[in-house]
């Protein structure tokens, strides 16, 4: 993890910096700016329709009754694309392009979640959303389709007797009755 952290803090802006101080002397430096600046710009427009293009997939899903697994895969990876695409770098441009690449994204979001499942980091259960999840494995549910978390609680039944309401006064209760007045 110390790797990690020191790759992304240290390496990783080193590593932006000599190549835009190199091809700031291939092709000049305001050409490189403007091309740090026209990824940018680009990018963050590709962003904002497929942005919109996941939230849109999201609610049909969620309007057919499935969890958007995919739409919300795609929500984080954008995310990520955006912190990238905003970060000036031709590395970090190149790695938000990317994850703007739907197969591309998918095909990570898929490998990192096996990854996860087979390390044990991640666990799930399924309440209710049937024996398949949204990739198609075939999952055992721990509940009969269609049923819900359940959940336990006590009870006092104060009044076993059922007022009776006629037409006339439909509605109306003895309040003072209430265990809840004292």
């Amino acid at each position: 993890m110390r790797l990690f952290f020191f790759l992304l803090f240290i390496a990783v802006p080193l590593a932006e910096l000599a190549i835009l101080i190199k091809v700031g002397e291939i092709i000049g430096v305001l050409p490189t700016v403007l091309l740090v600046i026209m990824t940018a710009v680009i990018g963050v427009a590709l962003l904002k329709r497929q942005g919109i293009a996941a939230l849109a997939g999201a609610r049909q899903s969620l309007e057919a009754g499935k969890f958007p697994v995919d739409s919300v895969v795609d929500g984080a990876c954008l995310l990520v694309a955006g912190a990238f695409l905003l970060t000036p770098g031709l590395i970090t441009d190149t790695v938000g392009f990317l994850l703007l690449v739907p197969g591309l994204r998918r095909g990570l979001a898929h490998w990192l979640f096996d990854k996860m499942v087979k390390s044990g980091n991640m666990h799930f259960q399924t309440f209710g959303m049937g024996n398949e999840d949204s990739r198609g494995d075939p999952r055992q549910d721990s509940a009969p389709s269609g049923a819900g978390p359940t959940i336990e609680t006590e009870y006092t039944d104060l009044d076993t007797s059922e007022p009776e309401q006629s037409s006339s006064n439909y509605g109306k209760r003895d309040r003072s009755k209430s265990p809840w007045r004292k």
